[in-house]
């Protein structure tokens, strides 16, 4: 019975027409346009074809193996049995099938053969493992060949090939007692073949899936490569490429990484000449020009580069091919710009003064000195624009100060000549230094006064230039010089002098176009020079205002023997300063304080440091609490005085060094505030740094200072200096303080200290410092005994007449007569104001050396005030008769009380009680 279904009216299902759909279908999705697809299937079927290849010669070469190893096997087994002890006597014997049969058998079982046949030389068989029914039957087949030895045949049978080896079973006398055959069928090998299958199939798939993922590979690298461009598409491309790389009329040369040409296209070997085998052969070896060979070898990026290929001009443009997705190379553009010849003079000539314009921005102005400035402009200037150059400048220029309006004219004070440079050093014009006159309608005066460079093509014709100096005009021509361009030195709307530019011998003379050049390597020039002026100026000013804020000498006393040293910085002034200041009780406090910074700005701070710190010692404040209040000052300034603009003002970062000396104890109090530490050299010629806390730089705030008090023997040294003294660009700190050290310790210690401040200054100091350099040097000396009167007074009204008779005593007994009433008028108010407002210990001490120095001290604080006394007040006027009396009179304060001091001259005046009177 037949059965099915039908289909609908219309198409029947598996018609022709949807056959041919779905045929279309697969051909669309197996038609691959671009040719990265297109070679991937082909390296797929190539890949799919070796595979299948590999895997049916694995299969046949396994199967033939099979093949081999059963006939090898049979013949191993064959051999060996027939050739067993016994067998042709077996054979010979009454019942050959009872010895035969189970040797056969076990042989086939330890063998694994298929069967083992024994028959005797007739034919009848006496053993037969596969079928035994058949013992005692004649063999089949032709065994007669085993005569000659063993041999193998292979037959196919209904269960597949046999194979079978025959060999004969011979007698000791070399008869033939019968003969042997083992057989194996190849099915059973096949097993061992068919267990390897999976393997095979498996390699074969790893292979194939390695083949296409390589081609995958490849497809992705080419599709990357073509842009998934078709052959006809490409094609097209090409042709399309073909034509325009023939047709333009510039020359394209593509050069490859390994400077060989890849590529020329008609226009580059007719402009370059090429040989027709250009391709692959290295540029280097085309014969070009070298400069454009190395060019287009290079792959430098360079646009309109001219260079001359035999009587051509060629404009050369040069891209690398690399950042553009090619190979290393370069591709090149080459244009015939022959038209362009008779301009490559001019542009020569431009480039060069472009040139020379770079250098000279680059080589004036290097420092800011006014002659060194006029110097190098002369210097760039030769040989490249002119043979010789003079340079000359206002006088008030070189100062730093602004020149005079009629500075250079006839009319106005001369101009002297500051730099001068040539080709040779026998220059034949005015020497460097000398004043020049220009006279009206010379080229240096032209200049002056139209502002405008002044050109004098043939000086033989300058007749006024010539009446000027007959005798040296006549010398420069004679030398050779022939052609003269005078250009102004102005800047900022000031004339500073003149440049004038000269030629001689073969050069050429100075035309039109040099006046243009000339005027603006001048101009640029000018600017330099007058920021060296500038700088002059402050420098000046700078130095000038900073000497006048420093001590103009040492004050006369006897506490210390004191020397010093101040050198300013080479470029710009900074703000060192020292100061030996005299104390009361003939003590001396030395300072040393450095300002941050250079110029009038540091030079007025120190100033008003060095103002604070003396009017801070007319306090007689210890070393650290003066410079809290020092600190608390340059706060407050800071606060007050910087705006946001104005950063110059901070003075915060300033250092300084304080110290207060007495001779009568030869105790030191000494503090310090981020300045470098104080060194002392001792009586025995050794040296030391001072162990004196640091504090931190005045302004800072925040930290307390620390003082340390020293005992200084007579004849010790203590070196106070700046931070310009000891470090440098070329020494740090530690390496300065080792040299400080060495320096202080090869002096004399028996020398002045004036000595061992030059001795210091001649081993330290650079010869071009950086930084201002000051150094103060006081050695110590201490009174003697008998210049100095103790008396401890008790705390009665009685004490005072013994104790001013005591003082007069002692005033004898100096030599002081005539200062014994002043002196018991000062004593006694001093006494009896100590004795009435002060509280114990009361003591009075006595200083005589350049003046006589009364001292009162207790244990009190609160300190006497000058008032004046109304009519009926019966006391207060004892400190007006003490004011009138002594020279000066003050009160420092201890850490046990305070100490009334009042100081006389040892000459008494003429009229000094009738002054009082008046």
């Amino acid at each position: 019975m037949h059965t099915g279904s039908h289909a609908p009216e219309g198409k029947a299902q598996g018609g022709p027409e949807e056959h041919r759909s779905a045929w279309g279908r697969l051909r669309s999705r197996l038609r691959v346009r671009s040719v990265a697809g297109q070679v991937f299937l082909w390296l797929l079927a190539v890949v799919v074809l070796l595979v299948a290849a590999a895997l049916t010669a694995l299969i046949l070469q396994a199967r033939n193996y099979a093949t081999s190893d059963a006939a090898n096997r049979t013949r191993a087994a064959a051999v060996t049995l027939a050739h067993y002890p016994g067998m042709a006597a077996a054979l010979d014997s009454a019942n050959p099938t009872a010895v035969l049969q189970p040797l056969a058998l076990d042989v086939q079982r330890s063998g694994g053969f298929d069967y083992i046949v024994i028959f005797g030389a007739d034919g009848t068989r006496y053993a037969q493992t596969a079928h035994p029914e058949l013992i005692g039957k004649h063999v089949y087949g032709d065994y007669k060949d085993a005569l000659k030895g063993p041999y193998t045949v292979t037959e196919n049978i209904p269960l597949g090939p046999d194979v079978d080896t025959t060999a004969p079973i011979t007698r000791p006398d070399g008869s033939v007692a019968g003969f042997l055959s083992v057989g194996y069928y190849v099915k059973n090998t096949g097993g061992a073949v068919s267990r390897q299958l999976p393997v095979l199939f498996g390699g074969a798939a790893a292979a194939l899936a390695v083949g296409t993922g390589g081609a995958a590979l490849v497809r992705r690298r080419l599709r990357r490569q073509t842009r998934g461009l078709g052959p006809a598409e490409m094609t097209r491309m090409y042709e399309h490429h073909d034509a325009v790389l023939h047709a333009v009329r510039e020359g394209v040369l593509i050069v490859g990484g390994d400077g060989r040409v890849l590529l020329a296209n008609d226009e580059a070997r007719r402009l370059l000449e090429l040989p027709p085998e250009a391709e692959g052969r290295p540029v280097a070896g085309l014969g070009l020009d070298p400069g454009l060979a190395e060019l287009l070898a290079s792959g430098r990026a360079v646009t309109d580069e001219v260079h001359l290929a035999e009587d051509r001009l060629l404009a050369v443009s040069s891209r690398p091919t690399a950042p553009f997705g090619g190979e290393p190379g370069s591709v090149a553009t080459i244009r015939d710009t022959t038209e362009l010849r008779a301009l490559a003079g001019q542009a020569e000539a431009a480039r060069t003064r472009l040139r020379l314009l770079y250098d000279a921005g680059l080589r004036v102005g290097t420092t800011l000195d006014v002659v060194r400035t006029a110097q190098e402009l002369a210097d760039v200037s030769v040989p490249r624009f002119a043979d010789f150059v003079t340079v000359e400048l206002a006088e008030p220029v070189l100062r730093g100060d602004e020149p005079l309006l009629d500075a250079g004219t006839a009319q106005g004070p001369p101009i002297r000549r500051v730099a001068a440079s040539g080709i040779s050093e026998d220059r034949p014009f005015y020497p460097v230094g000398s004043l020049i006159s220009p006279l009206p309608g010379t080229p240096e005066e032209s200049a002056l006064a139209t502002g405008r460079a002044a050109l004098t093509v043939d000086l033989r014709q300058a007749y006024a230039w010539r009446a000027r100096d007959p005798q040296v005009a006549d010398r420069i021509l004679a030398y050779g010089v022939h052609s003269l361009l005078s250009a102004p030195l102005k800047a900022r709307g000031l004339t500073l002098g003149t440049v004038s530019f000269w030629r001689a011998g073969e050069s050429e003379p100075f035309g039109e176009e040099d006046v243009s050049f000339a005027e603006e390597l001048v101009a640029r020039a000018a600017i330099t020079v007058d920021n060296a002026r500038r700088y002059t100026r402050e420098h000046r000013m700078a130095e000038t205002l900073q000497r006048s804020l420093l001590p103009r000498g040492l004050p006369e006393q006897s506490a210390l023997e004191a020397a010093y040293r101040y050198l300013p910085a080479q470029h710009g002034v900074g703000g060192d300063w020292f100061d030996v200041i005299p104390l009361p009780g003939f003590r001396v406090a030395l300072v040393v304080g450095d300002v941050v910074g250079h110029g009038l700005h540091a030079a007025a701070t120190m100033g008003r440091l060095r103002t604070a710190v003396l009017n801070f010692s007319a306090l007689d404040l210890p070393p650290d609490e003066l410079l809290a209040r020092l600190d608390e000052l340059i706060t407050r300034l800071d606060q007050g005085g910087a705006t946001q603009d104005d950063e110059t003002a901070s003075v915060t970062g300033a250092t300084c060094l304080y110290a207060i000396y007495d001779p009568v104890s030869g105790h030191c109090t000494m503090a310090r505030a981020g300045h470098p530490p104080p060194a002392l050299v001792h009586i025995d010629g050794s040296v030391e740094f001072v162990d004196l806390p640091a504090g931190p730089p005045l302004g800072v705030g925040g930290l307390p200072f620390e003082s340390a008090e020293l005992k200084l023997a007579p004849g010790s040294a203590l070196v106070l200096y700046t931070n310009g003294l000891v470090a440098n660009r070329d020494r740090d700190l530690e390496n300065g303080l080792a040299a400080l050290r060495a320096a202080l310790a090869g002096t004399q210690t028996d020398g002045s200290a004036e000595e061992t401040c030059q001795a210091v200054f001649d081993e330290l100091v650079p010869p071009h410092p950086s930084d201002d350099i000051a150094l103060l040097i006081a050695r110590t000396r201490l009174f003697e005994p008998d210049q100095v009167a103790t008396w401890d007074v008790p705390h009665e009204a009685a004490a005072v007449s013994r104790i001013r008779n005591e003082c007069v005593a002692q005033l004898e007994a100096w030599g002081l007569e005539e200062l014994t009433f002043s002196a018991e008028l000062i004593l006694s108010e001093l006494i009896t104001n100590a004795i009435r407002h002060g509280a114990e210990p009361i003591r009075v001490r006595m200083l005589r050396d350049r003046s006589l120095v009364f001292e009162v001290s207790d244990g009190s604080s609160t300190a006497p005030h000058l008032r004046y006394a109304a009519d009926t007040d019966e006391g207060g006027r004892g400190l007006f008769l003490v004011a009138q009396l002594a020279e000066r009179w003050g009160t420092r304060y201890t850490a046990r009380g305070k100490i009334i001091w009042a100081e006389q001259s040892l000459t008494v005046s003429e009229y000094q009680f009738e002054a009082m009177l008046l």
